[in-house]
């Protein structure tokens, strides 16, 4: 937690922007008896990192989320009075795991809305949601319409756990050969099927969709393949990482490439100098539809500072 954390106010000092978010476990981090030590201790690392960045006058605020255990688990209670009451101010969402209806979200918030207060937080809190059981898919679409709710994430290794084994193990990793037959993760239809389900209701509810791990860490080929799958066949805005590694290699495959940004200006800048009318660009015709969809690549590049300091359309991003 505390690389990660280091790792995340270092990218922030090079690029101008908080990159990345560091999510402090409670569910599967803590050890068993430890709950509330290691509940403390999140609080504390919360608070402590916000506190240190206030005091560094250059306007990148961290961001920092805790995930609890879930809401049945003897544990839950005593997580959010802790993490959120002591902390919930420094907090940029509250993970939610192993969510499996809307009445699981109303009665976690209950708890959220009655430990917030003593952290000073004005704010409500987003919650951030773990889909990990096929009833949890079944029901994605209820659950990312949530008004609180701003994403959903897809716990892989859980979902195919839940399924008392008519899915292989290897739906769990990433094949080294891109092949239907290996039915990996990216392979194995109900994974798929999940995956998909998954993306399709968070852009049908304005969330945003967070893939899975690859637990492949030490093979930086496959992880940048994964993501880039991720990316651009499935639809996810944001993937997890597992080890401090993995996260410039994520970033890099989900950012726009060099062409795209240059692209996006382009026909941007073209499309304002037109008045938004349709245009030309070699031989290819762009209208409003284009403009939005070039747009957001340029809002994309801009977030992870891939948008050239002399590019013509860093006008759009001047305050």
């Amino acid at each position: 937690m505390v690389k990660s954390l280091a790792l995340q106010a270092d990218m922030a000092q090079e690029s101008g922007a908080c990159m990345f978010d560091v999510t402090l476990d409670c569910e599967d981090g803590a050890p068993v008896g430890g709950e509330v030590d290691h509940a403390l201790m999140v609080a504390a690392l919360a608070n402590s990192t916000v506190e240190a960045a206030s005091k560094v006058d250059d306007g990148i605020r961290p961001r920092v989320a805790a995930r609890v255990h879930p809401v049945d688990h003897p544990c839950f209670q005593r997580d959010v009075e802790i993490i959120v009451g002591a902390a919930g101010a420094a907090l940029c969402h509250l993970m939610l795991p192993k969510v499996e209806s809307v009445t699981d979200i109303d009665r976690a918030l209950q708890a959220v809305e009655a430990a917030l207060p003593a952290s000073g937080r004005v704010l409500p809190l987003p919650i951030h949601v773990l889909i990990e059981s096929p009833l949890a898919v079944q029901r994605v679409a209820a659950i990312a319409s949530h008004p609180q709710v701003a994403s959903l994430s897809f716990g892989l290794m859980d979902f195919v756990s839940a399924h008392g084994g008519a899915i292989a193990a290897s739906a769990m990793g990433v094949s080294a050969h891109d092949s239907r037959d290996s039915l990996d993760q990216f392979n194995h239809p109900l994974v798929v099927r999940a995956k998909l389900e998954i993306a399709a209701a968070c852009h049908a509810h304005g969330k945003v969709p967070s893939h899975c791990v690859v637990t492949e860490f030490k093979d930086q080929a496959v992880l940048q393949a994964a993501a880039r799958m991720a990316c651009k066949a499935f639809g996810f805005t944001r993937m997890w990482s597992i080890h401090p590694d993995q996260i410039r290699p994520i970033l890099a495959a989900f950012a726009p490439s060099e062409h795209e940004v240059a692209q996006a200006s382009h026909i941007v800048c073209e499309g304002q100098a037109a008045g938004w009318a349709p245009i030309s660009i070699q031989g290819i015709l762009h209208d409003r539809a284009s403009y939005r969809y070039y747009w957001q690549v340029l809002e994309k590049a801009h977030q992870t500072a891939r948008l050239p300091a002399n590019d013509p359309a860093q006008v759009f991003f001047v305050a």
